[in-house]
């Protein structure tokens, strides 16, 4: 099978590595607005051809497109103008109601298959992709039916090949689980990394200081902008309401510090200790 892969960055870097190793592609042609990567993805044999969009979307059986997700849905809707009936395409954005709501009166919608790989790390570039990044992740399926029978069928087979296991939900349903699951993660990741700049003006403190616990948190907010702003922007709404709940839970531990009752603040700790039986299945 050819392959053509939009974006050869982490995401789309490490799906190529992968499904090279399984025999799933034959050729990889890279698509990428970075000569840099471009380069770097045929060094590391991410890749094994650079081509323009044109020329790798018609000579190719499967497109991947692993760009952020405003460039995605706007990309999208062209990429289907040129693929043939028998041509496969599928995503890997954090959000889908936006990317599939994009092409719901395309003629040739059911030949694109939603798709989001439940892994992601604060690196990007080719030189962070890493063959068995998804192994044991879920990897979720959007809106299947509207997806044509053999196009699903490959995706799956795609996903599969990944290690991955399938899960399918709504796009809407996505959206709202990501928003609590990974979405609020990175904001709280942010906020916590600006509120030690504000108030720690000591670099070399910070360095020296920093506890693993520290560094895990805030190792979201070594992730870039450019990914995650177009993430915040789609998924908005839900985003703002897991928001608005986790203020809420912030506002607990600070009244029960401000007013010293201590039990509470055990019970808070004791009830956010039942996410363990949850992760640690």
């Amino acid at each position: 099978m050819r392959i053509s892969i939009i974006g050869v960055g982490l995401i789309g870097g490490s799906m190529a590595l992968k499904l090279k190793q399984k025999g799933i592609a034959d050729f990889i042609y890279g698509i990428d607005n970075s000569n840099d990567h471009l380069n770097e993805a045929l060094e590391l044999k991410i890749i094994d051809a650079k081509v323009d969009l044109e020329y790798g979307i018609k000579n190719s059986d499967l497109v991947i497109l692993a760009i952020p997700v405003d460039a995605a849905r706007k990309l999208l809707p062209n990429i289907l103008d040129l693929i043939s009936e028998h041509q496969t395409v599928m995503d890997a954005g954090s959000t889908k109601a936006g990317i599939v709501n994009a092409v719901k009166n395309h003629p040739k919608r059911s030949r694109f298959v939603a798709f989001h790989p439940m892994w992601g790390t604060e690196n990007n570039g080719p030189k962070s992709a890493v063959s068995e990044s998804f192994s044991g992740k879920a990897g979720v399926i959007c809106d299947k039916e509207e997806s044509a029978e053999d196009a699903l069928q490959l995706v799956e087979k795609i996903v599969e090949s990944l290690d991955m296991h399938l899960i399918y939900m709504n796009a809407e349903d996505h959206d709202v689980h990501t928003a609590y699951i990974s979405h609020i993660s990175h904001i709280t990741s942010y906020a916590l990394a600006n509120t030690v700049l504000e108030k720690e003006k000591e670099e070399e403190t910070i360095f020296q200081l920093a506890s693993s616990g520290f560094s895990s948190t805030v190792r979201l907010a070594k992730s870039h902008p450019e990914m995650w702003v177009p993430i915040f922007r789609q998924n908005k709404e839900n985003v703002l309401d897991v928001l608005n709940e986790h203020i809420a839970q912030l506002r607990k531990f600070k009244a029960a510090l401000e007013k010293e009752n201590f039990e509470y603040l055990e019970e808070l700790i004791s009830n956010a200790n039942k996410i363990r039986g949850i992760l640690d299945k």
